[in-house]
């Protein structure tokens, strides 16, 4: 019989807000099974890696962490208290035998559909038994969701909605490794806001793969409007963030419930991929160039304080000079306040995998230098605009000088975004708070200072 209470057990999560939410149900369910949770790796019996496996470069991050972690489980750093490593998450759903065959330091990978079973997995490595690796099951689902669970996350804490997506565009292996889209019921994501409310967190961020579709296959429709009345309903909670949608799901219904509620912010992280006709078709994308520009319109008109952000993929299989240019031109025209790029990388089993007139990856790098070059001056008058501006912020930390406060406004997503230094004036300020502040200068890499009011 072993006991847990012996045993310390860390975790590290790789990727997104939604692998972050992942590995703190996997901790919350380590931690009442009884066993210790630690924060050092060095220091503990077992570590879980929380993968991501979306694009090379994850792929490559992940497979390092995993490396580290074998100098600690064979003591090439001078210590041998590390014992067993385990995997889970994309990496482990895309490529479980790879894994255990080629990499001898990881004891059990968990696929996407694996996270509930974390306990048992830790139990078998100290029992003497053999677990059997569940990572053959389907990917992604929700069960392994907890309602209440410890957050990792200061300032605010991130609400998964759904899991998976719907979409099947051709470069893209999410639904590969998290299965087709499943929303979370409205009555279990209410219960968890009013816990996260409790426990002080007065901003939460909504998120799934794709938060414009929530509802769509439960209930028949696009209920995301509904979750965010539901939502702001609930005492202690100031502030709804909705990131990653698609376009074509950004109605009327929704556009209406952000320009009224004075609680949902003010902010759209809408991923568009390109800006040219030909290639959105190629990567099976919806949405046209038409489309992109007058939804764009739409949204401004009727919130004109809008902070949109979204992310291009450059370098797809036959992507041309012209068709390049194209997306250039149109993001001059677009002019989103953030912007994120990407060089496209092939990904097995995708339909764009085999495509061809493959982009050699020079030119792809060149591209991505030239879209964040493009953006630069669009993105800093964007940011520089808003000094003199008075806006709530909620405070995140405390700088490394000690001095300000680290905090975001509407206007500032976590992990992705500029942030704002504020120098209180008056007293300290509470991590979680949220205050009004005066923004008083902007830097050339985006981050502002404000004052508190």
């Amino acid at each position: 019989m072993i006991n847990r209470g012996d045993i310390s057990v860390s975790l590290i999560a790789l990727g997104c807000s939604k692998n972050l939410v992942d590995a703190e149900c996997m901790s919350t369910r380590i931690r009442e099974a009884g066993y210790r949770i630690s924060n050092d790796a060095d220091a503990s019996d077992v570590l879980v890696i929380n993968t991501c496996g979306f694009i090379e470069s994850a792929k490559k991050e992940a497979i390092d962490a995993i490396l580290r972690a074998g100098d600690l489980k064979y003591g090439f750093n001078g210590s041998k208290r590390l014992k067993h490593i385990i995997v889970t998450g994309c990496l482990s759903q895309r490529y479980p035998d790879d894994i255990l065959s080629q990499m001898p330091e990881v004891d059990i990978v968990l696929g996407t559909s694996g996270y509930k079973d974390i306990v048992d997995a830790i139990d078998s490595l100290f029992e003497g038994g053999t677990f059997v690796n569940k990572y053959h099951g389907a990917a992604g689902g929700i069960e392994h969701l907890l309602i209440d669970r410890d957050i990792s996350t200061n300032g605010y804490a991130w609400l998964k909605i759904g899991e998976g997506c719907l979409n099947r565009c051709s470069f893209c292996a999410i639904p590969l490794i998290r299965g087709s889209f499943v929303s979370r019921p409205m009555e279990q994501i209410l219960e968890e806001a009013g816990i996260i409310a409790s426990k002080g967190y007065k901003e939460i961020v909504l998120t799934a793969q794709d938060t414009t579709n929530y509802g769509i296959e439960l209930y028949g429709k696009r209920m995301l409007p509904e979750l965010l009345e539901q939502i702001t309903k609930i005492e202690g909670i100031e502030a709804v963030r909705v990131l990653y949608g698609y376009m074509d799901g950004i109605d009327e219904d929704l556009i209406k419930v952000m320009s009224d509620n004075p609680k949902v912010l003010h902010y759209l992280d809408v991923p568009i991929q390109h800006g040219c006709d030909r290639i959105l078709k190629a990567m099976h994308r919806r949405d046209t160039v038409e489309e992109i520009t007058n939804k764009l319109k739409m949204i401004r008109s009727r919130i004109p304080d809008i902070i949109l952000r979204t992310t291009v993929l450059v370098g797809f299989p036959g992507e041309t000079e012209e068709d390049f240019n194209e997306l250039l031109d149109n993001l001059r025209r677009w002019r989103f306040d953030r912007l994120g790029c990407f060089a496209y990388s092939p990904e097995e089993n995708t339909a764009a995998f085999d495509m061809p007139d493959q982009v050699d990856e020079e030119t792809k790098k060149e591209r991505v230098r030239k879209v964040y070059e493009t953006q630069y001056d669009i993105a800093l008058e964007s940011s520089r605009s808003r000094v003199g501006s008075e806006v709530t912020v909620t405070v995140d930390g405390v700088a490394d000088d000690g001095i300000f406060y680290v905090a975001r406004s509407y206007g500032e997503a976590p992990d992705d975004d500029p942030v704002i230094y504020v120098a209180a004036t008056e007293g300290e300020l509470e991590i979680g708070g949220r205050y009004k502040i005066r923004i008083v200068e902007c830097s050339d890499s985006f981050d502002m200072t404000g004052v508190s009011l």
